[in-house]
């Protein structure tokens, strides 16, 4: 515990085209060392010594929340001018203290400048989040229906309602539903609405945590090791020995040596953590910068795509946007999947597991109340099991929130890396904020519900941003409607051989298009071509750090334009790419398509172009030939092929899709349309 420390850059040197990302990254420590008496600590005792701190710090910003937990205050800390006209900090402690909203030490107790200044801090941060909450709630109670379903507002009403809410028309219609259902349960319970915000919800707490980045040297400081500054860091912080600190010798220095995990560069420039005591651990949220390459608002030619989906997760693409007075919007349209259906099923099954426990939960609180009611004492059994009940719950609750954030992890590498791959500056997702899992059967409201949107959207940004690539979120409104080579409304089915009606297969009735994809599919392609065509509207969401686009013009929307067959006939002979050695392997004619038997469904023949049977490889030598009859010569699948030769490939003996059944006998010249893919055929 005694390795000497480095100095920690506060910044970083950026370069031309460069910008500094901020990031966090969570750190377990295991012990610490007492300066002043020399003990070592082990886990518990250190997470004891920041409980202490944390109760202290939870305390004061308590006590300074629940003082000032009132509109008025909540707008004077808003408008970023006090009362007496002076200009408040950005600092939240420094604000507080400006406008003399201080935080007060229990009694009989010594508490360092340094730890109410931390406490001030959060204080601060929880005051000033909470106006944004408070101007919804103004704007739902000021355009509260007199008559009729506050839930089924009209669009006269809607619009009352964004323009009565700051920036209304950029927040979802989601955000303002569920302030509404929070105000008719306040109305269910108490009879009348609430004046506010401050009245519709109790003051919040300072939160269990310890924010060392309002603190100075004094109080913390964090520094790299010297022997191996790339991997362990040293965290020096003022703890108390006891619960209740007299003096100020009950604050000993505590060294806490941390290993950085590999997400910290080496030369990034380390800030003051969080400190965190959970679970019985000791957890250090320790923030830190990069330089990383710029992203840009705008300019953009080559993008990728995404749509989210349910079965299968994410379904995109690459595409490019061509210079000249008509701009055009060029993909291949060969689609990239990923699929997390083993991790997806897992996640259903915790679950179900956990509203079954639930559930019994329930029960039991049900029967303990009907206990109480009657001036019985609680069955002792009844306890103990609703204990376990509600721990086990917990623990399952754990696992799905582990499981969700390694799905989204995989799904933004999935992004990233795919357009890393394609050479792109951006990554256009849709805006699904709005979508709500009501109405729509129980099966997939709760598929929708259990969903984690949000949280890819923050990881794909964050792992973007270290390449320089930009992620824009375009409006999702009609980009499974229309289809992305014309423009013309879709007819949705359940599947490409089944006119029967669904959601999962979408089919162009235009005569000239006729395109028939996957609805996710289509999906990827609208979105990315408006990202692409509506750029100059991009902005910056300052709440995130996101590039939305929040408005579309119809007139900007063009088709996008295929540079070849999404699935390439593969009954069609193309030209043979093979290297010249490969194809110096292969002798004889090259083979045509045959006729497919329509009740079989398998090949009658390979017929060279003279009629005459075509061999499919080189003839072995007399002495590898296999004699006539066996079962080598029975099928050209089936020949042997020397050493050193190359086998040519067959097309499969079944086709893939019904199209190509149809369009087995007749072999267009140019690629049209309709030659991608067909209008569904009916089943048989």
């Amino acid at each position: 515990m005694g390795a000497g420390v480095t100095g920690v850059r506060r910044k970083v040197a950026l370069d031309e085209g460069e910008t500094g990302r901020v990031a966090c990254a969570s750190v377990i420590a295991f012990r610490g060392f007492d300066t002043v008496s020399g003990e070592v600590l082990k886990v518990a005792a250190l997470v004891e010594r920041v409980g202490w701190l944390t109760v202290l710090v939870e305390t004061m910003a308590g006590g300074v929340v629940g003082g000032h937990w009132s509109r008025a205050e909540l707008a004077v800390l808003a408008s970023g001018v006090s009362r007496a006209g002076e200009r408040l900090p950005s600092n939240a402690w420094m604000a507080m203290r400006t406008l003399g909203w201080t935080a007060v030490v229990p009694a009989g107790l010594y508490v360092p400048d340094r730890v109410r200044r931390v406490a001030e801090e959060q204080a601060g941060r929880v005051l000033r989040s909470a106006e944004w909450r408070a101007a919804l709630v103004d704007a739902v109670l000021e355009t509260w229906p007199a008559a009729g379903d506050p839930m089924k507002r009209s669009v006269e009403e809607w619009a009352a309602l964004r323009a009565a809410c700051p920036q209304g028309a950029a927040v979802p219609a989601s955000v303002f539903r569920s302030r509404t259902r929070q105000v008719l349960r306040f109305l269910a319970v108490h009879r009348h609405l609430p004046a506010d915000l401050c009245e519709l919800e109790a003051a919040p707490g300072g939160g269990r945590q310890v924010a060392l980045a309002a603190a100075d040297k004094q109080l913390a400081t964090l520094a790299r090791c010297e022997d191996d500054p790339a991997r362990y860091a040293v965290l020096t912080v003022r703890l108390p020995v006891r619960p209740d600190p007299r003096t100020r010798g009950d604050w000993h220095p505590v060294r806490i040596r941390i290993r950085l995990p590999p997400t910290i560069d080496a030369a990034a420039a380390l800030h003051a953590p969080t400190l965190r005591p959970l679970g019985g651990r000791l957890r250090l949220d320790v923030a830190h910068t990069t330089a990383v390459p710029k992203t840009r608002r705008d300019g953009h030619t080559r993008a990728v795509a995404f749509d989210y989906g349910l079965n299968t997760l994410l379904t995109g693409g690459t595409l490019t946007l061509t210079g000249g007075t008509q701009p055009t919007v060029l993909t291949d349209g060969q689609p990239a999947f990923l699929r997390t259906n083993g991790a997806l099923a897992k996640a259903d099954r915790l679950r179900v597991h956990a509203e079954h426990l639930w559930t019994k939960a329930a029960h039991l609180e049900l029967l303990l109340g009907g206990q109480r009611a009657r001036g019985l004492h609680p069955d002792p059994a009844i306890v103990t099991k609703l204990a376990g009940l509600r721990t086990e719950h917990s623990r399952v609750s754990g696992r799905r929130r582990r499981l969700n954030a390694e799905i989204s992890k995989a799904a933004a590498r999935f992004m990233v890396d795919h357009a890393r791959a394609a050479q792109a500056s951006v990554i256009c997702l849709e805006d699904l904020r709005d979508m709500e899992s009501r109405g729509k059967g129980r099966t997939l409201n709760t598929r929708l519900s259990s969903s984690v949107r949000g949280q890819i959207v923050a990881d794909v940004r964050h792992q973007a941003a270290r390449h320089g690539i930009a992620v824009v979120i375009v409006p999702a409104r009609g980009t499974s409607r229309f289809c992305p080579r014309c423009l013309t409304a879709f007819r949705h089915h359940a599947a490409p051989d089944s006119t029967r009606p669904g959601w999962k297969w979408a089919t162009c009735p235009h005569p000239d298009c006729g395109y028939s994809a996957d609805r996710d599919v289509a999906a990827w392609q609208r979105i990315g071509a408006r990202g692409l065509q509506h750029q100059h509207l991009t902005v910056l969401d300052r709440a995130n750090g996101t590039y939305v686009i929040r408005r579309t013009v119809q007139d900007l929307d063009q088709p996008v334009q295929h540079t070849k067959p999404t699935h390439p006939d593969p009954f069609e002979a193309g030209p043979d790419e093979r290297p010249p050695c490969a194809q110096a392997a292969t002798q004889g004619p090259r083979p045509t398509r045959s006729t497919i038997s329509s009740r079989t469904g398998q090949w009658s023949r390979w017929k060279a172009s003279g009629g005459a049977a075509a061999p499919v490889t080189h003839p072995p030598p007399p002495a590898a030939r296999p004699a006539a009859g066996t079962a080598h010569d029975e099928h050209p699948h089936t020949a042997p092929t020397a050493r050193g030769q190359t086998r040519r490939r067959l097309p499969p003996a079944h086709p893939r899709h019904p199209a190509h059944t149809a369009a087995a006998t007749a072999k267009p010249e140019t690629f049209s349309p309709k030659a991608e893919h067909s209008a569904p055929v009916g089943k048989t």
